[in-house]
């Protein structure tokens, strides 16, 4: 059986509901409090959204420096979820893989903010 039918199919009013948005990655900082290995993250979702921060375990294939500036997906309509001492506000989307999390980022630049659609 595909992946797709041992998950369910699900209705565009479903995929409707999460909101899978651009941002810009404005500010990267350290979480020595986390379990694992992350990174404390800024970013920008434009006018509407603004900036939320979220902890992400991507510290296995990128620096601090290799993220600022970078535009990446997010979901942006979970609820906030306590992390540690720290407050996540949105989802930053990836891949995992044997080697890390590979993040989801775009092919060339879209106003932060902009929904997949």
């Amino acid at each position: 059986m595909s992946e797709a039918g041992e998950a369910g199919l699900i209705s565009w009013a479903d995929f409707e509901k999460v909101q899978l948005r651009a941002g810009t990655v404005l500010r990267v900082e350290d979480f020595p409090e986390a379990r694992k290995p992350a990174w404390k993250l800024w970013v920008d979702f434009g006018p509407e959204i603004g900036v939320l921060k979220t902890s992400a375990q991507v510290r296995a294939l990128y620096a601090a420096e290799d993220l600022v500036g970078r535009q990446v997906v997010g979901v942006v309509n979970f609820p906030p979820k306590q992390v540690g001492p720290f407050r996540s506000e949105f989802l930053l989307t990836g891949f995992p893989t044997d080697e890390g999390v590979v993040i989801t980022t775009l092919e060339r630049p879209v106003p932060d903010g902009t929904r997949l659609a």
